[in-house]
């Protein structure tokens, strides 16, 4: 019975979507999220004059908001994929349960 639904849940056109574009949009997202990081680590490795950079008199840097601006990339781009998640793949995923108990 697990094999037979097993071989007809990999065989649903839908899964099939599903996996197709779950895989897609989440190396899009890890591909962002490598270039907005490595970024950020190459200009510390390599332009550490610019990112000591102050900003007016104060004692902050162009580095500080850039690397806020990192950690709030991270957050804003997870948020993406829940909200994606929440929506367009739960609700596959409802369609291939209720196809596979068919």
């Amino acid at each position: 019975m697990a094999i037979d639904l097993t071989s007809r849940i990999l065989q649903d056109p839908k899964y099939q979507e599903l996996k197709a574009k779950r895989s897609s949009f989440g190396w899009w997202l890890a591909l962002s999220m490598m270039i907005v990081y490595y970024g950020f680590i190459l200009l510390v490795a390599f332009n550490k004059p610019f990112l000591a950079t102050r900003l007016g008199e104060g004692v902050t840097t162009i580095g500080m908001p850039l690397g806020l601006g990192v950690i709030v990339f991270t957050i804003v781009i997870t948020g993406i994929y829940v909200r994606r998640a929440n929506s367009e793949f739960d609700a596959l995923t409802e369609q291939i349960a209720k196809g596979a108990l068919k």
